[in-house]
């Protein structure tokens, strides 16, 4: 059997055994603890009925309770669809009625010292992996990348409050740097017992300041920044008297032994060291590796000799034999077009056969040099082409294209330009005699 050591009070006031009830049902389902194993070889097929019920049950209570939208978005790159909202009201309400349930048939318990010390352990460990795994890809600059041509060629208006907060960080590598390392900082202070009251202030700093950025920049992380921030508080509730003590009565304070246990049996202590060695081997070292190789593959993408990277003019533009003249109003008429690194690429127009954003279509692009053709794709992964653009190179500016989009045949010119953007300069001045 396991000994641990914990605080043990005698008799709980009404008000905190409730908010307990409360709260563990809530915690427990929105952290899903089981489903940390998926990954585990046979782990899925169990949970996926979890998540089958899930869907159905939140489905369910949207058409019934909450009509949040008619139909459910599910969550995808957003976390904010209304599918996420819909679950969070039925998962708050499950909490609420379980906890009325609960309390009717256990209110003769005195406490759950217990079951209190488990379920902040499972919270805490679910804050380190979170840290961990947007901390690590900060350190390497990879969550906000710096800004790709395309987007420096995009005028500021044209953004949405997300993306020019994801260029903001994108731009300061150190910056983003230092937003990771603040996160990897209060993950390593949670693994260890002694630190956890300074890793939760740590961790509530960070991941406020991430919260706030969401609310503010219409990011849509919100209901899962604030589940994060909420889950601190959580922890630090625990310790709201010694910090009120040290930190308003500028008073000493007790050591926090709430986190302290003690196996009685000497492989127990050894199954916990191997436990908690493969979660630190799972969790921070082989992310931290992952993502190095990572980065050496980003900085060392090939670059294409025939097409050089740049914003090219299209000077000429051919349309079944008709020239059309550039013109700010054609939507259609491409004005630029610019081929960057990643094979990644964009062009000046409102055609929906790109990925618009931002008012510009943005493809994925491979040269075939033995061809002398540019392969277009919409997005990372199609499996048919969209059009092959037939090259020209007239010199090392200058080449002509020639294409076939729907039923149109196209001809440009494509001019290599020679713009300067700034902000690719990463300027930095210690004496500035005036406001840039």
């Amino acid at each position: 059997m396991e000994t641990v050591e914990i605080t043990i009070q005698s008799a709980w006031p009404l008000w905190r055994k409730i908010a307990f009830r409360f709260f563990f049902i809530f915690l427990t389902l929105t952290i899903s603890p089981w489903t940390w194993l998926d990954s585990i070889p046979g782990v899925g097929y169990v949970t996926q009925y979890y998540y089958s019920f899930m869907d159905w049950a939140v489905n369910a209570a949207n058409k019934h309770f909450f009509h949040v939208r008619e139909v459910l978005v599910p969550l995808n790159g957003s976390g904010d669809t209304s599918y996420g909202w819909a679950q969070l009201w039925l998962i708050l309400s499950v909490s609420f009625m379980g906890c009325i349930i609960w309390s009717s048939v256990d209110f003769k318990r005195g406490n759950y010292s217990s079951s209190d010390y488990w379920l902040r352990v499972v919270v805490r460990y679910y804050i380190i992996i979170i840290a961990l795994s947007y901390g690590i890809i900060k350190l390497f600059a990879l969550q906000m990348t710096f800004p790709n041509l395309s987007q420096l060629a995009t005028p500021l208006g044209d953004f949405l409050p997300m993306r020019l907060s994801w260029l903001f960080i994108g731009y300061s590598k150190p910056y983003e740097i230092f937003s990771g390392a603040l996160e990897v900082l209060a993950a390593l202070l949670l693994l260890n017992r002694k630190t956890i009251t300074f890793g939760l202030i740590v961790a509530t700093a960070v991941f406020l300041n991430i919260m706030v950025l969401n609310l503010c920049y219409d990011i849509p992380v919100k209901i899962f920044s604030m589940q994060i921030v909420f889950y601190c508080f959580f922890l630090l509730a625990n310790d709201s008297k010694r910090l009120f003590r040290f930190f308003i009565l500028n008073k000493g304070t007790t050591e926090d032994t709430s986190y302290n246990f003690a196996f009685s049996k000497r492989w127990m202590r050894i199954t916990k060291i191997i436990f908690k060695s493969i979660f630190v081997v799972l969790i921070l070292i082989l992310p931290f590796y992952d993502t190095w190789e990572m980065s050496k593959e980003h900085d060392n993408e090939p670059v294409s000799q025939i097409v050089k990277q740049g914003v090219y003019d299209v000077t000429l533009f051919v349309l079944n034999k008709d020239t059309i003249p550039l013109s700010m109003a054609d939507t259609l008429r491409w004005k630029d077009v610019i081929f960057d690194k990643g094979d990644l690429g964009s062009v000046n127009c409102r055609d929906t056969v790109f990925r618009q954003r931002y008012h510009r279509g943005y493809f994925i692009y491979s040269v075939n040099a033995a061809e002398h053709k540019i392969d277009i794709q919409k997005n990372q992964g199609d499996k048919d082409l969209i059009f092959s653009l037939h090259y020209t190179i007239i010199d090392t500016n200058t080449m002509f294209v020639r294409t076939k989009i729907r039923t149109d045949s196209i001809q440009m010119k494509f001019v290599r330009s020679n713009r300067k953007f700034q902000l690719t300069e990463k300027q930095f001045h210690w004496l500035s005699e005036s406001n840039r």
